[in-house]
Parts: structure tokens; sequence; C-alpha cells
């Protein structure tokens, strides 16, 4: 409920931001100017909408497989998208050896599900199931509707701050010039804090994507492991020509595969017996504690799309009983 209500909060505070702007623009300048800028952000943002799903197939190099060519793969997204009420989405393969997984598609019944074959060598059953039921509540969420429709704020705060800053450069007017200036001076600081704002709410996704796994009856300790174990995958290909293909859209995966080598040092706390995987007990012990984040690792966490790893796995405890 409270993931819910702070998304909710999110929304209509950047939407109010959007509606003082263009009616503030829309007094100075006159309806028409103002109503432009909102026809153009929408006009990019219905472009986003029709043209991601290409470009993220692209990018992921995806296969789609039949249930002939992947019969356990299909057999688990049909189980979890049977429990969460959705449509079976298309299953993919992508051949991609970053160990990760993403979901992507425009509605509920175009939903697509995607594996790469790194992670594909790398979880156990379990573990992919949970992964899966992660990637299916974002599908049930209407993540991808929802990040597109607030990310097309920020590029309309960019548009206004480029275009009223051009136009006062060349004012004959000296005032409507200085004008021109500090409404594009302000433009310009509303589409960084509306930028921030955007990557908060898709942290919050990422949240509300790993309640949703374990209300699809995923153990919260198998998802905790699938993630800690790709953390160690990611960071071994960090300087890898894949990493930096899908630097552009590395918001769909599971985790941040940039931030992996970083979130190493700090997991390795919970995995007290060194076996690679977080069992039941390290959960609960770790829900005990107290998450302290260096100040570095704070600053880094506010400018990316997925929580810091640490603070998302003792989330995870907190679901476990």
């Amino acid at each position: 409920m409270w993931l819910q209500a702070r998304m909710y909060l999110l929304i209509a505070l950047l939407f109010g931001i959007l509606y003082g702007v263009i009616a503030g623009l829309g007094t100075w300048m006159g309806a028409g100017s103002a109503i432009s800028y909102l026809i153009i952000g929408f006009g990019f943002l219905l472009i986003q909408y029709l043209i991601s799903p290409a470009i993220v197939g692209w990018s992921m190099r995806i296969k789609w497989v039949s249930e002939k060519e992947a019969p356990e793969l299909h057999q688990m997204v049909a189980e979890l998208a049977e429990k969460a009420g959705l449509p079976k989405p298309k299953v993919g393969i992508s051949q991609l050896s970053i160990p990760n997984a993403f979901a992507f598609g425009r509605t509920q019944r175009d939903g697509r599900v995607c594996v790469t074959q790194g992670i594909m060598n790398l979880l156990g059953k379990d573990e992919l199931r949970a992964v899966i039921g992660h990637e299916l509540s974002h599908i049930k969420h209407r993540d991808m509707a929802v990040i597109t429709l607030i990310s097309v704020i920020p590029l309309i705060m960019y548009w206004i701050a480029w275009t009223t800053m051009w136009q006062g450069s060349f004012s004959g007017n000296r005032r409507n010039g200085g004008y021109a200036a500090i409404i594009g001076l302000g433009a310009f600081l509303l589409y960084f804090i509306t930028n921030l704002l955007v990557l908060y709410g898709s942290r919050i996704r990422e949240y509300y994507a790993d309640l949703g796994s374990v209300q699809l009856g995923n153990m919260p300790h198998h998802l905790a492991t699938a993630l800690y174990k790709l953390v160690y995958g990611n960071a071994r290909m960090r300087n890898s020509a894949e990493l930096r293909r899908v630097e552009g859209v590395k918001a769909f995966f599971v985790n941040d595969p940039s931030r992996s080598y970083y979130e190493i040092k700090e997991l390795s706390q919970i995995d007290l017996d060194m076996s690679g995987t977080i069992d039941y007990d390290e959960l609960m012990e770790l829900r005990q504690k107290e998450v302290k984040l260096g100040t570095s690792q704070k600053l880094m966490e506010i400018f990316t799309t997925h929580p810091n790893m640490l603070k998302r796995i003792k989330h995870l405890a907190t679901l476990a009983v």
C-alpha cells in the first residue's frame, strides 16, 4: 500500500509541476505557445511509446522461442502468468551473455518476457522462477506505460528551457530576452529535478515488482539469492562490449549491471557462510540489522533507475515469513 501511495504522490507531483509550468507560460507567452510545448512533449511520448519495443528487441538481441524450443521456460512463464491473472506473454531468450532478465510491451496483452543466455547458466530453477515473477509483475503493474508517461515531463522541461533561452538570445527586446533567460534557467532546473523524480519512480517500481514476485508464491530468499548472483555475474562483465551495447536500455533489467562491481563489497556481509547464496536464515538475520550506506552509495543511488541492492534485499527480508 505504501509503495502504491508513494507512486501516486509522485505522479501527482510531476503532473502538478507540468501544469504549473504550462499555466505560467500560458500567462507570459499566450495560451497557444504554451499549449504547443505540451503537444510537442506528448508527441515525443507517443513516438517513444510506439518504437521502444522495437529498440529494446534490437538492443537485446532477442530470439523468440517456442514451447518446443524452451519447454521449462514456457511452463514457468505460463504458470506465473496464470497466477498473476495475465495473458501468457511472448517468451524470448536474449543472446547476450550478461546474466539478466527483462520484460516489456505496450499493454498487458502485448507483454513480452525475456531471459538472457547468461542467466540461464547462472540461476537455479527456484531463483529463475522468482526473477520471472518479478518481470511479470512489471507487466501486471503496467510499469512500461507508467514510466514512459512520466518520462515525458523532463523532456518537456528540457524543450522549454532550450527554446526559451534560444528565443531570448535572439530577442531584440532586452527586457523580454532577460525574462526568457530566467524562464530557461528555471526550466533547466526543473528538468534536473523532474528527471531525478522519474528515477525515484523507477526505483519504486522495482520494489513493487519484488513484492509482486513474492505475492505470486516465490520465496523472498530465492529472489534475494538470484539478485546476489546477478550482482556477481554482472560485475565480471563490467568492461565488456555487451554492457556498453545495452547501456541505453539497462533500465529494463532486473538490476543495474553497471553498478554491480560497487555493490559486491556491501553484499558480502549478508552471505555469512560464503555459500554463494542467501538462505532463509541469513535473510531473517538481515531483517534485524539496520542497513547503513556510505555517502557515495547514497549519491550513486539517486542517479540510477534501480535501488541500492543491499536496501533491496533488506526489503525482501521484511517480506519473509
